[in-house]
């Protein structure tokens, strides 16, 4: 689970910006939160991030993806490119710096990450313990030596190998690698992300072939498949049934077996049969974004999407997000931050669930929160107060 990233001097952001989850210990009552195993905080399970086009919404999120897939999956980059991190063009001989706070199996850890597209130049992690957070590693460049000092107090990992840890790799993806059982627990916890954002941004739709992988993944999954159906039956997509048929085709000259689904229409006593192919772009999007978010919201985890409302109508955010907001849906408390241009999302969350993003003058991007503004109520009409400026963040056309 998610508590807080702080990051700086990454692409659009030069300054220090906070993600948090965390609320007004006040905000707590409502489904849309849950209290931490680990402390006393009270957490959302949501987090809308709006703003004007340009102004960074994506840099946000995409900071969070990139240190969690670094923290994670870094052992296994290959070849020798460079990170997928860039400065602001203001500090482009500074690092990124990056702090997260996070819950594995009922612990709280910190995790800081100064990096450059080259290597990385400090790490560390720490555990909560009573009121403190006592060290489990350190490891710092020394450019001027060209060397690299590793620390461990009760982390796990044999020297020898923490020593041989790459550039560009994570100390704990490292000592996952070993069967170390803090690092293995973290992975476990942050692993469990699906995030259509990358270094270039949001990865769009890509028809046919996220479809293909959505199709295998049903196919694989009976109950994945059956609360799929049921919820585009609600949501009003006119289908009765999904199907998926394995059909036989012709590749390369040899025959070979595909799945294909196919929406069931009935109109009165007939029923008709449709291949989603040829079903809306709509449609195609709902079908492929339940396949992410329901594995997910059955395990726990974090969901991180760029423009969650795309190819679909902005009255489906409110179902999609009651997918996280119910506890039978969402017995694990999983989390998504998403961005949106759908204002009527700010007439469905609390002001600690709204972050707002604005680029200024000086080309630097800045994020906060509505509940970290003075003033803002909590029974305030935050469409109308955004509509009219009182926050910022509206684009000046």
């Amino acid at each position: 689970m998610i508590h807080a990233l702080r990051f700086s001097n990454f692409f659009s952001f030069a300054d220090e910006s906070e993600i948090s989850f965390v609320l007004d210990a006040r905000a707590s009552g409502t489904e849309s939160s849950f209290a931490s195993t680990a402390t006393d905080r009270q957490l959302s399970k949501l987090l809308a991030v709006v703003g004007a086009n340009g102004a960074g919404k994506t840099n946000v999120i995409k900071a969070l993806d990139f240190v969690c897939w670094f923290i994670t999956q870094s052992f296994f980059k290959e070849g020798g490119g460079a990170l997928a991190v860039e400065p602001h063009l203001l500090g482009a001989d500074r690092a990124s710096h990056f702090e997260l706070e996070f819950e594995a199996e009922h612990k709280l850890y910190r995790y800081t990450l100064a990096v450059s597209s080259e290597r990385v130049l400090s790490e560390s992690l720490q555990l909560k313990t009573s009121r403190l957070f006592s060290t489990l590693f350190t490891r710092e460049w020394d450019e001027a030596s060209g060397t690299e000092k590793i620390q461990q107090r009760s982390f796990g990992l044999p020297q020898k190998q923490a020593e041989k840890v790459k550039p560009l790799a994570s100390l704990i993806s490292t000592a996952e690698q070993f069967g170390v059982e803090t690092a293995r627990s973290i992975v476990n916890a942050l692993g469990k992300r699906r995030s259509n954002v990358g270094p270039a941004g949001r990865k769009a739709f890509r028809g046919m072939h996220d479809v293909m992988n959505a199709t295998q993944f049903f196919f694989d999954s009976e109950q994945h498949r059956q609360k799929m159906t049921t919820l585009l039956n609600q949501w009003d997509f006119g289908l009765q049934d999904v199907q998926i048929e394995t059909l036989r085709s012709m590749q390369d000259g040899k025959e070979e077996e595909v799945l294909v689904p196919f929406g069931i229409h009935r109109d009165g006593e007939r029923e008709m049969k449709l291949p989603m192919f040829a079903e809306s772009s709509g449609t195609q999007a709902a079908f492929v974004l339940l396949a992410g978010l329901l594995p997910i919201l059955a395990e726990g985890g974090v969901v991180i999407f760029d423009e969650l409302e795309s190819d679909l109508h902005p009255l489906m955010l409110e179902p999609i997000l009651n997918l996280f907001i119910s506890p039978k849906s969402n017995p694990h408390n999983a989390q998504i931050i998403f961005t949106c241009h759908s204002l009527e999302i700010l007439n469905l969350l609390r002001k600690g669930q709204i972050m707002l993003v604005e680029k200024t003058e000086h080309c630097r991007s800045e994020a906060w929160r509505l509940s970290d503004m003075e003033g803002v109520r909590a029974d305030d009409n935050f469409y109308a107060k955004y509509m009219a400026g009182t926050y910022g963040a509206v684009p000046m056309l």
